[in-house]
């Protein structure tokens, strides 16, 4: 055992992938945990039940199946502790009913997930806390929007659609300094890419259903805290009776094991399709932190060791009443791509992203942001489905 974990600590990111999370000597010898289905944990004695004294005592709070999750994940994120909700939405709310309560003022970046905002504007809006949106390019001047009231400051990087990188450094140095909780959007990254308790922050919040998953079948989501941070998170989700599902996080500990050589094919393909596309003329910007001519190019390549599958390019359309239909146009051309939501999954997948919402990082004028995920397919086969719907949309 001691052995093993040394192996580990010192080992490449693959090779843990392979192994953390569970020993197969607790399991008698098998490599994958056992898949533990159970509400009810009986207790040995009435002294024992009455303390809660022992490892388990009921199915929401942990079984060893999700406790296997939660320990890779710790290992991955360098984190205290870890809970399982049930989507990536459910892990953005949990925290933020951790942490915030009515008269509470809180930070939110603009270019954020729009559930999340959705979710502040009605739930924490309906509770009494104040929301305040910013500009994800604002870094260590976040300290002028800071109030004595000010208890969090949400962050995602890049930023969900059009991909605005972030100072999450200089965010968090300033937000600690006046006694403000920092959480972070990381699921673009993983924790392959950016760690974000190690830029400051004190809660990541991912999108399991992404690429921990990996195959479009499984709805997840995972938070992980700092020590400082742990104890208050767990609490509150406690109470609120949330809790992942033996099943799901059987299956998001395999899909772990593949996570980092399916990554590096995703951001290999999508590179080279976003450079394809920047090389276009009926394109008129590609929305990729990894092109250095992406606006944020000099923040991601500081911070961050890679770049994931998911990207957005706006496609030229000459004037505002041509935007959908050349966008409708685009899309229903596609074969290879699926028109649908999410994305981490092995296979591409098109939208035409809303920015409606926005307050500050607007939409682009040129025309509508087409948002891709490129899957696993072979990088060619992208090429010439994308071409049918540029095609489709001269027509137009």
């Amino acid at each position: 055992m001691k052995d093993r974990k040394q192996m580990l600590a010192n080992a490449g990111t693959d090779t843990r992938l392979c192994h953390i999370g569970n020993d197969p000597e607790n399991f008698y010898g098998f490599v994958n945990p056992p898949i533990v289905r159970g509400s009810t944990v009986l207790f040995p004695d009435a002294e024992t039940m009455e303390s809660g004294n022992q490892k388990y005592t009921y199915g929401t709070h942990a079984t060893p199946t999700t406790d296997a999750l939660c320990a890779a994940l710790d290992e991955l994120e360098g984190s205290a502790g870890t809970v399982l909700v049930p989507s990536g939405l459910a892990a953005i709310t949990v925290p933020f009913l951790a942490f915030l309560s009515s008269g509470d003022h809180a930070l939110i970046v603009d270019s954020v997930y729009f559930p999340c905002r959705r979710f502040c504007d009605t739930m924490l809006s309906r509770m009494g806390v104040t929301v305040e949106y910013y500009d994800p390019a604002v870094g260590a001047g976040i300290e002028a929007l800071i109030r004595p009231n000010t208890k969090l400051v949400h962050t995602e990087a890049p930023g969900s659609n059009t991909f605005e990188m972030q100072d999450i450094d200089a965010i968090a140095e300033i937000a600690h300094r006046h006694g403000c909780v920092v959480t972070m959007d990381n699921t673009w990254a993983t924790p392959l890419y950016y760690k974000p308790l190690d830029h400051g922050v004190d809660i990541s919040i991912h999108a399991a259903t992404k690429y921990p998953s990996g195959h479009s079948d499984i709805l997840m989501g995972t938070v992980s805290a700092n020590t400082e941070t742990w104890e208050r998170l767990k609490d509150a989700n406690t109470q609120l009776g949330i809790c992942g599902a033996p099943e799901d996080s059987y299956l998001i500990l395999r899909g772990l094991r593949t996570m980092g050589m399916r990554l590096a094919h995703h951001g290999r393909s999508a590179l080279a399709v976003a450079e394809w596309l920047e090389a276009r003329g009926d394109v008129a910007r590609v929305l990729h932190p990894a092109l250095p001519s992406f606006p944020g190019h000099a923040l991601w390549k500081r911070d961050f060791k890679g770049a994931s599958g998911i990207f957005s390019f706006v496609l030229e359309a000459g004037s505002a009443d041509r935007f959908k239909p050349k966008a409708r146009a685009f899309l229903n051309a596609l074969s290879l791509f699926g028109l649908g939501y999410s994305w981490g999954g092995y296979e591409s997948l098109a939208v035409m992203v809303g920015l409606a919402d926005r307050t500050i990082c607007k939409a682009p004028p040129e025309g509508p942001v087409i948002r891709l995920q490129i899957g696993l397919e072979n990088v060619e086969d992208i090429l010439a489905d994308l071409e049918r719907g540029f095609a489709a949309a001269a027509a137009v």
